[in-house]
């Protein structure tokens, strides 16, 4: 009897064991195939990741934002001229009331501000002024960016973004690196394109710089004989981040058959909107805030068809005045090609060597550009 006690309470036991590893659930457990634990178990801890670090922003404020870009445009008041009396004709009824008179003549309508569409949430422009240093590590001829050791530039550089933020305060300043990352060649390479593309470990520098001083980066295409279309694909894991934006120079897409540096290149805005809809589509789907397209103009061919260019809530457009020589020349040639082909921003190049080649000249000042209508956004140092 106590044999049969002691053998009934074993299979007893025994079953419980069973049950509870054959159905788990009944004991609150949950059972999982072999290798599945890791998986299953770092899903909320990936999600709750990408909760953490994806940033919340603030809708735009667009009252904030129209009151910027009147402040850029920096119009002059617009006085009406003095009304000229004359005496009706004898019999002419008197106007009615609530008439509507007609509007002053000689008073034009101002072409900055652009009336274009609003920039999605995280827009830099115009909250921010950006001054960036341009050129290639591999040549101390194309800009102050390969110019001089990185400690030296990024000194130069911040010399540069204090005397922005003293001359306006009101206006918080940027730092960039423009890095031509596509260049254009004189001899036609393998390909025969007349254009040597960078390697990645080049630009890998250029933005382990930029981020020790949190300066956003731009890659530079100078095209040859390529085409925007060929060339953009081969960037496009640096436009999916974040601080990487995109400079677009026609002096060096040569449509003509010519070779670089032998004639003045051109863009038309198809090349323009295909670059603004390529940064759009990576933005789109990679959860960025508005990328910025700086486009070089310093003669009317070198963008065809402006009023045709598109900005986007995507993509920023700056039209860069690139030309050098003295104040008056510069001043010159941005009334000319820029202000009266309004597309978005307005961006500005100085140039530490040319611009004051003549002797008695210097380089133009924050103030002196401050004075412009419109006030530059960009402001490039090469």
């Amino acid at each position: 009897m106590k044999k049969n006690f002691i053998w009934f309470f074993l299979i007893l036991f025994l079953s419980g064991v069973i049950i509870f590893i054959v159905f788990p659930k009944f004991f609150g457990g949950i059972s999982y195939k072999k290798g599945d634990l890791n998986i299953v178990a770092s899903v909320p801890e990936k999600e709750e990741s990408k909760k953490k670090f994806l940033p919340v922003l603030p809708p735009l404020d667009k009252a904030a934002y129209d009151a910027k870009m009147e402040e850029l445009a920096n119009n002059p008041l617009a006085v009406a001229p003095p009304a000229t009396i004359t005496t009706p004709p004898a019999g002419t009824p008197p106007p009615q009331g609530g008439e509507e008179l007609p509007e002053p003549k000689n008073v034009s309508t101002p072409l900055w501000p652009v009336k274009t569409v609003y920039p999605n949430a995280g827009a830099i422009l115009p909250f921010k002024r950006v001054i960036a240093y341009y050129g290639n590590l591999y040549s101390r001829k194309m800009g102050v960016l390969g110019e001089y050791s990185e400690e030296e530039m990024l000194a130069k550089l911040d010399v540069e973004v204090k005397k922005w933020e003293a001359a306006d305060p009101s206006t918080p300043v940027l730092p960039a690196l423009h890095y031509i990352a596509v260049v254009a060649q004189g001899s036609a390479g393998k390909d025969g394109k007349y254009r040597a593309r960078m390697p990645d470990s080049e630009i890998d520098k250029v933005i382990a710089m930029a981020e020790k001083i949190n300066a956003i980066v731009f890659l530079d295409i100078q095209v040859g004989f390529s085409t925007i279309e060929d060339e953009l694909p081969r960037l496009e894991k640096y436009f999916k981040m974040p601080n990487v934006h995109l400079g677009m120079d026609p002096e060096f897409s040569m449509k003509s058959g010519i070779r670089p540096g032998k004639a003045v290149g051109t863009f038309d805005a198809a090349d323009i909107n295909f670059a603004a809809s390529y940064l759009a589509k990576i933005a789109r789907e990679n959860n960025l805030t508005p990328k910025i397209l700086v486009v070089h103009r310093y003669t009317g061919q070198m963008v065809t068809n402006s009023k045709q260019i598109k900005p986007l809530p995507e993509v920023q457009i700056v039209m860069h005045m690139d030309g050098w020589g003295g104040k008056e020349k510069k001043i010159g040639t941005y009334k000319l090609f820029i202000v009266p082909e309004p597309v978005q921003f307005a961006g500005f190049k100085l140039f530490y060597k040319s611009d004051i080649k003549t002797p008695g000249t210097v380089l133009m000042t924050p103030a002196d550009l401050l004075k412009l209508s419109p006030q530059p956004i960009y402001i490039q140092y090469q």
